[in-house]
């Protein structure tokens, strides 16, 4: 089941007002945009793309009410004839785009849209708001997913998420980053992902004693028992609570049971817990932990050899703690008034953000082993003649983006594979819609591509995206014509 979408109006106001203009000014005008982003997040090697699937999905469902007009028009800043344009209006443009799932770096083009101008202008903030978001969140949880090296991670954010599209979104995003449930009943029914849950502490107080609660709790449940230990004292009520009731559930043949620390220093607590029941005959017993968890915790306690067994993970996995945002724009790369496309840039004072012009593509480079070596984004129009090279392992040039003597050969690769492709063409969907545990399965297939250098928490290496030797020489030709020489 897929979410219902009635999002015409998730736009910024200038988006429709840049509309108008260009419908009174420039209505046959023809943009290309590129949707990227600048800087990686959490200070990693990596991000995972996602949002794609409920971004297009939004995007072709975009259609302006009667009553959304009807708004529009009290805000006294539309033509009626612009308005009346509205009532019909449908995107008909193109979307190339990396495949969901896809590991991504810094200032490559993760999406290209290309369109009527009033069309490409409108979908901006839309796809920010979808890309930014669920790409960040896949993001975390894959860094939470490495760290944890195979444990069980349970998304739990539902009380903790920034609201209801936030807490939906998150746990979708968390899903394809790694995890492997949620705690989001909807989040489950609208995406299919499943949904795990244990108990909380008004469950047991709620008892006259701890016993009665756990054990009511095992005979309900029996295949899904997950007792919370911390309500009064965790090793000396807590624990040998549970060990009572496993050791009833054991006797009738049942092994399918464990307990939730969700308070105290978790390390501790969870060999303490595991030498309980190992002397009890109950090795079979299952150890969760929660509480304010992330990476760099589960990552200390892997270090130290906690026995935790899975890790349920909240508030800093569906707000991304650590990174606001992930920091996407959408830039306009070329135009076409009537005479073909013509190849469109934005200057900086900061050469990291003078955007790479030119309608484009990219090729990721492989070893011999089938990891990653580096990215190179190319124009459209130099890729029969990059593909011929590759075709016959010629060596390459990687130019750096914003330092115009920085460069390297690229000589021993195996292959390369081309990333943007098309999921919408005049307005209509030309490939399938990928399923979620799919998209799961390809981001956890892209981080095992990946060099272990990428991929550590402190300092990993950087990856490295480069542009075409084409590429290069037309950034560098329109710099010079829209730079003053003299300024500083």
């Amino acid at each position: 089941m897929k979410k219902s979408f009635d999002l015409s109006l998730l736009t910024d106001l200038y988006e429709l007002t840049m509309m108008q203009g260009y419908f009174f000014n420039a209505p046959g005008l023809k943009g290309v945009f590129d949707m990227f982003f600048r800087k990686m997040p959490f200070q990693g090697g990596y991000s995972v793309f996602a949002g794609l699937e409920d971004a297009i999905q939004a995007i072709l469902n975009i259609r302006f009410s009667d009553q959304q007009i009807d708004y529009l028009n009290s805000l006294h800043l539309f033509e009626k004839k612009f308005l009346q344009f509205l009532k019909t209006f449908a995107f008909t443009g193109d979307i190339y785009a990396l495949k969901e799932g896809t590991v991504v770096f810094p200032n490559e083009p993760l999406i290209r849209v290309e369109g009527n101008i009033i069309q490409t202008q409108l979908i901006e903030s839309m796809l920010l708001n979808f890309i930014n978001f669920q790409s960040l969140i896949a993001t975390k949880a894959s860094r939470i997913a490495l760290a944890a090296e195979g444990d069980a991670i349970l998304e739990f954010g539902l009380r903790r998420a920034q609201g209801v599209d936030g807490s939906l979104s998150a746990s979708r995003a968390a899903f394809i980053g790694g995890a492997q449930a949620t705690s989001n009943v909807l989040a489950g029914q609208m995406y299919d992902i499943p949904v795990k849950g244990t108990m909380a502490h008004s469950w047991v107080m709620s008892f006259d004693n701890e016993f009665d609660a756990f054990e009511k709790y095992a005979v309900m449940y029996p295949d899904q028992c997950i007792l919370l230990v911390d309500t009064f004292d965790t090793l000396k009520s807590g624990i040998p609570n549970a060990i009572k009731v496993f050791k009833k559930m054991k006797a009738r043949g049942i092994k399918n049971y464990g307990i939730r620390l969700d308070s105290g220093d978790l390390e501790y607590l969870s060999k303490e817990a595991r030498k309980m029941f190992d002397t009890s005959d109950l090795k079979e017993t299952k150890i969760f932990a929660s509480n304010e968890l992330d990476e760099w915790i589960i990552s200390q306690l892997k270090q130290n050899k906690s026995p935790i067994d899975a890790w349920g993970v909240g508030t800093r996995l569906v707000t991304g703690e650590g990174e606001g945002a992930l920091s996407g724009v959408y830039k306009i790369v070329a135009k076409d008034e009537g005479r073909g496309f013509t190849a469109c840039i934005k200057i900086s004072n900061n050469p990291e953000k003078i955007s790479n012009p030119g309608i484009k593509n990219i090729y990721r480079f492989y070893d011999k082993e089938g990891m990653a070596i580096a990215d190179l984004v190319f124009l459209q129009e130099e890729e029969k003649k990059l593909t011929a090279k590759i075709k016959a392992r010629q060596p390459i040039r990687f130019n750096h983006p914003s330092i115009d003597y920085a460069c390297f050969i690229l000589e021993d690769y195996s292959h390369a594979v081309k990333l943007l492709e098309p999921y919408v063409l005049k307005g209509k969907k030309v490939k399938n819609s990928t399923s979620l545990k799919d998209i799961q399965i390809l981001a956890g297939k892209e981080v095992d591509g990946l060099h272990p250098t990428f991929k550590r928490l402190l300092n990993p290496h950087i990856y490295k995206v480069s542009i075409s030797d084409d590429l290069k020489e037309l950034k560098g030709t329109l710099v010079k014509k829209y730079c003053d020489p003299c300024h500083y």
